[in-house]
């Protein structure tokens, strides 16, 4: 698998990089010959522009929403208006994987009627526990935020990802980065401030969870503009020794 880092500013969309989004990349051989799987982990405001310099968005293959919150889902928004009002036509369905609210969020989003919504773009879809995705096998699991929201569990030939979303530390989290060649983890929270709980983790929290479940690659990722993200790394190499890199805008990690 490939994954390259589209957006990874925390909150909202920083100066150098858009809002959460992640191409994720995998090569199958089918009888009519080889082709590449594409998936887009969550669609956050400002992430459909860039994307258009490494992909073109229309050769997506889904959409997995970790949740509904702007910095996650928004630019869902400008896909839809891609997808319907192309030169080359509007396009066929391609299938989205959310929270069971996710066509009538992005119609309120856009201002459209809940019914049709954007359902000629998309095929709105619930999470299964697992589903089957060409090459990927997704394991959808909940996790601690404010709204319903997953983490998601991806691997394919062998290796395995793991994608926190946006959580306060819990146990499911343990069992969705268990052993995993790379977590993909938010640090929203330094750890030196007093922080509510059930909504982000800290550098600390990556470090730990990566430490406790056997991570081989920690990637920090969801760092909020206000704060220097070298410093989240720093918290999670204080509790971990093992390799800690950093998301950043246009970085490619072969998993």
């Amino acid at each position: 698998m490939k994954l390259t880092v589209i957006g990874c500013a925390g909150s909202y969309p920083g100066p150098d990089s858009p809002a959460s989004c992640y191409l994720l990349e995998a090569d199958e051989e089918t009888p009519e010959g080889p082709r590449t799987w594409r998936l887009a982990l969550d669609m956050g405001n400002g992430s459909l522009g860039w994307m258009q310099r490494v992909v073109d968005p229309l050769a997506l293959d889904g959409v997995l929403l970790s949740h509904l919150h702007a910095d996650h889902c928004l630019d869902l928004a400008s896909f839809y208006v891609m997808r319907r009002y192309h030169p080359s036509g509007p396009q066929a369905q391609l299938p989205v994987w959310g929270p069971k609210d996710t066509a009538n969020r992005m119609a309120r989003a856009y201002d459209l009627p809940e019914d049709p919504g954007m359902r000629a773009e998309f095929d709105f879809r619930t999470y299964p526990h697992e589903l089957t995705i060409g090459p990927f096998q997704v394991e959808a699991v909940p996790v601690d935020h404010p709204v319903e929201a997953y983490g998601l569990r991806i691997s394919c030939d062998g290796r395995t990802l793991a994608f926190t979303g946006d959580s306060g530390p819990c146990e499911s989290l343990r069992g969705l980065a268990r052993d995993v060649d790379l977590l993909l983890a938010e640090a929203s929270f330094r750890v030196t401030d007093e922080n509510p709980e059930s909504i982000h983790l800290t550098g600390e929290d990556c470090g730990t969870l990566a430490a406790e479940c056997g991570a081989r690659l920690l990637v920090i990722t969801h760092v909020p503009p206000w704060f220097d993200p070298r410093n989240m790394v720093a918290e999670a190499q204080a509790v971990w020794d093992g390799p800690v890199e950093l998301a950043v805008q246009g970085r490619v990690f072969e998993v």
